[in-house]
């Protein structure tokens, strides 16, 4: 059984993830660019679009184990 201390530990190391979308989306000079394309989009285009189910993936997988 783990204590209520470990919990919070480990519950605020999970919340932590949910930074990864914003660090990623607000380092523009990482994704500003052109190539490579995918599909004919840009690279600046389709980093951003991925970014929305793993935001989701990711929300979902904090939102379970903090549970």
């Amino acid at each position: 059984m783990k204590t209520k201390n470990e919990r919070r530990l480990r519950n605020s190391v999970l919340k932590l993830l949910l930074l990864l979308p914003y660090i990623a989306l607000l380092w523009l000079p990482f994704y500003n660019r052109q190539y490579p394309a995918l599909f004919g989009f840009p690279f600046f285009y389709w980093y951003q679009l991925l970014w929305v189910p793993l935001t989701s993936l990711l929300l979902y997988l904090v939102y379970r184990k903090t549970q």
